[in-house]
């Protein structure tokens, strides 16, 4: 299955997140696909090309750090994104650690965000 490398997945229990990410992406001309439940992101990342995964943390039944496990075990080579609420060091480093281009607290910049994905999908530059 080729990546589409304009597609981007955001996993996030927020709608307002959602909301929010869906103007910035189309803004910088990118399609975004918004999840709120862990279980059918990882359902739709089985059959479908996803270009990038930004994923929130602290969700209920699965964090985003497991999602992000998850997609590893798949064998997707899906690049991810880290999104989180909390400043904790623990989870930048294991974030960082299972392979995610950056990780990024809430509220975070959204120029500095895209630049992220832009690192992430050179194809996108």
């Amino acid at each position: 299955m080729p990546e589409e490398p304009n597609i981007i997945c955001v996993l996030d229990d927020d709608a307002s997140i959602l909301k929010a990410m869906r103007r910035l992406l189309a803004s910088a001309g990118l399609t975004m696909v918004g999840f709120s439940d862990p279980r059918l992101f990882l359902e739709y990342a089985k059959t479908h090309a996803i270009g990038l995964a930004i994923l929130d943390v602290w969700m209920p039944e699965l964090s985003g750090l497991e999602v992000q496990s998850r997609l590893r075990d798949f064998g997707l080579p899906t690049p991810v994104i880290i999104i989180t609420g909390r400043d904790e060091t623990g989870i930048r480093s294991l974030g960082l650690q299972q392979g995610a281009a950056a990780v990024f607290t809430k509220p975070f910049n959204d120029d500095a965000l895209l630049e992220a994905i832009r690192a992430a999908l050179p194809a996108i530059g």
